[in-house]
């Protein structure tokens, strides 16, 4: 045997190497619908399938809550109201408490949209209207239209539209200018949300006291006293805004990566970012218009959903469900707590709520700085 005979063979060109390829999670399916091929996870769904479960059953349960001295009505009592078998006081009772639950599941679902179009486009978890100045923008309008103009109910839902409309407008003039990134529209909007914080204890300080404490109220965020007309600037939003988002959300998702890797992807990052604007500010305007200024809902969901689900970024459909399942259940702690001998303004319970969450968000950071 030739000494060449003993030689290992030599292993196989790379070309020639057989390739693996890329292997899914289990988790994840595809759905094609005609020409589009959807990607569907199935813990998000599942995640998301037990938030909503979770928002039926207690703001259903929350129909039957009393504030008053009364007995709370049974769960049987609740559904045969639903279904038209129960009449009488009950279904009295179950009506006036509806269009509260209604706007809270609704309107939990849009701030969250609007938070998660905006902690997605900043980059940053800060990013949600409330902090950075849409929903004060909003209060402002309203203020202007309720003690300036003296317009009413109906005018103080156009001013809160209007008002976060040109608050937008003002952040991303501002914040944008020469296409920087989402840390300065942060620091824009809480500055500018500072100066209309100013402004509005000016206008309230100056009013009459009656006004100025029906203003004071409805700037906490409160869904007490509405009525089932109420549920359809929020609804027609929605219906609106989410195809267009649907639309629009591949080219956000690109901004997790960053803008100067969403541009080198084919994305027109300012014309994306414009569109995203508007839309968040929408969904942000509509629940502010009916109910006023609730706090730390749009901040606190996109954060929830992005830690209680495997996909990566912050899910929106999520994010939604979290919201709604989250103001159902704060408005019902409003309603409940303290009662009969008052009702709480429901934005005191999520204030109350994000509060705590930065606290432990912030002993996380530390604990995570100090290992």
């Amino acid at each position: 045997m030739t000494a060449q005979q003993d030689l290992p063979a030599a292993p196989p060109p790379p070309a020639a190497r057989t390739r693996v390829p890329a292997q899914w999670p289990r988790r994840i399916r595809f759905l094609r619908i005609g020409g589009i091929s959807l990607k569907i996870d199935l813990a998000t769904v599942a995640i998301t399938v037990a938030l909503l479960l979770i928002a039926l059953v207690v703001g259903t349960w929350a129909l039957g809550v009393s504030t008053t001295a009364s007995p709370h009505l049974r769960f049987g009592e609740i559904l045969g109201v639903l279904v038209g078998q129960v009449a009488g006081d009950p279904a009295k009772r179950v009506a006036a408490a509806l269009p509260a639950v209604l706007v809270a599941a609704l309107g939990g679902a849009s701030l969250a949209l609007s938070g998660g179009i905006f902690q997605t486009i900043t980059r940053n978890p800060l990013g949600s209207p409330d902090i950075i100045g849409f929903t004060t923008g909003a209060y402002t309008g309203a203020l202007i239209a309720l003690l300036v103009l003296n317009a009413g109910s109906s005018g103080a839902m156009i001013g809160a539209l209007l008002g976060s409309l040109l608050t937008g407008v003002a952040v991303y003039w501002f914040g944008m200018r020469g296409g920087t990134g989402g840390y300065r529209l942060v620091v824009v909007g809480v500055g500018i949300a500072a100066m209309l914080t100013a402004f509005n204890g000016y206008l309230i300080a100056t009013s009459n006291l009656q006004n100025a404490a029906s203003a004071a109220a409805w700037g906490i965020g409160n869904l007490r006293d509405l009525r089932m007309a109420d549920t359809v600037p929020i609804l027609i939003t929605l219906l609106i805004l989410v195809p267009l988002l649907v639309i629009v959300a591949p080219r956000m998702r690109m901004f997790e990566l960053g803008p100067d890797s969403a541009q080198s992807k084919g994305v027109d990052v300012g014309r994306a970012r414009l569109y995203l604007l508007l839309l968040g500010v929408g969904f942000a305007a509509a629940t502010t218009a009916v109910a006023g200024p609730i706090a730390f809902v749009a901040l606190v969901a996109p954060q929830v959903a992005a830690r209680i689900s495997p996909a990566p970024g912050i899910p929106l459909v999520t994010s939604a469900a979290v919201g709604a399942a989250l103001l159902v259940i704060c408005d019902t702690i409003a309603r409940t707590i303290l009662a009969p001998t008052t009702q709480l303004p429901v934005g005191v319970v999520t204030t109350a709520v994000g509060g705590a969450y930065l606290l432990g968000l912030l002993l996380v950071q530390a604990r995570k700085a100090g290992s």
